[in-house]
């Protein structure tokens, strides 16, 4: 990489490469670390250039660029950053750190620490919406960091979303507020295929059953995207089980940092570990579907 880039991305998983899609789309220029070869491919394709350690990927960016980290978890994050071939060995001050993965606050708030402690700047903004709406720029971002951060950073973040919400100027608040809404997505995951496992159980043909819920008051997102695809036998992961169980398991724990004990966040949480358990770990969470009915015909 002869010359210098304004980003590069860590991670260009399912959300890492459509945001690579994107930004190459638009003229950014970006480099990309990924283990995966058909990522690495897949990045190349959109005309990113690769970096074989985040380190080098680090070392690609210009003078005030911005690292994109969008691993899976907070060990991933602190390895990526960190670790013995880590991006901050290569960072430089005045330089960012955009951290989306969903991890727990604290985690956030540490890698955070260990950032300004190198003048490096952190923006915590985890991300939603699912691949497509992070390929064509629309998911939803989460931000939580120093106003002028943000304001020194607009224009990238325009790029990379339409709906961006600024939480505070409290980094760890965006990991909090990602926790809050996959604690009812993952909720409304579970009820979906609850509801249509009983559905089976009435003898009520699924796809219709679905129908009339996505007209009625028991609609979900989430539930229409991932219930539809299920009731096909489609389970090849878009989301991996492994994500809402790790997302709601982290909720959970927050809730019962703050002294918080709902009535159904453990549940969701535990069925997901159920699923996980089960073997469903690689599947698509849709797959809560045909563990649900299984055990109503076990049960019977």
């Amino acid at each position: 990489m002869n010359a210098r880039l304004p980003v590069a991305v860590v991670g260009a998983g399912n959300m890492g490469g459509a945001m690579v899609e994107r930004l190459c789309e638009a003229g950014t220029a970006v480099a990309v670390c990924d283990i995966d070869p058909a990522r690495q491919r897949q990045a190349l394709a959109a005309g990113a250039e690769l970096a074989d350690t985040p380190s080098l990927a680090a070392s690609a960016l210009a003078d005030g660029g911005v690292l994109i980290v969008c691993v899976v978890d907070a060990q991933q994050s602190r390895e990526v950053l960190f670790g013995p071939d880590g991006a901050v060995s290569r960072m430089r001050g005045g330089q960012t750190v955009m951290l989306c993965p969903t991890i727990a606050p604290q985690d956030v708030e540490a890698l955070a620490v260990g950032l300004s402690e190198r003048g490096i700047g952190c923006i915590d903004a985890p991300l939603s919406g699912g691949p497509a709406r992070a390929r064509d720029g629309s998911m939803s971002l989460m931000l939580a960091a120093p106003a002028a951060l943000l304001q020194r950073h607009q224009d990238l973040l325009a790029r990379l979303s339409s709906r961006r919400f600024v939480i505070s100027e409290r980094v760890g608040d965006g990991a909090r507020t990602k926790l809050v809404n996959n604690l009812l997505a993952g909720i409304n995951l579970v009820g979906a295929a609850e509801v249509l496992a009983l559905a089976d159980r009435l003898g009520l043909d699924l796809g219709t059953t679905l129908d009339v819920i996505e007209q009625s008051s028991g609609q979900s997102w989430i539930g229409s995207d991932r219930m539809r695809r299920a009731i096909a036998g489609d389970l090849e992961p878009r989301a991996h089980v492994t994500l809402l169980e790790k997302d709601t398991r982290l909720a959970v724990e927050a809730a019962q940092a703050a002294g918080f004990d709902g009535p159904l966040g453990a549940r969701a949480a535990a069925v997901f570990a159920q699923a996980r358990a089960a073997g469903l770990a690689d599947r698509d969470d849709g797959a809560l579907l045909p563990l649900l009915r299984s055990q109503a015909r076990q049960s019977h």
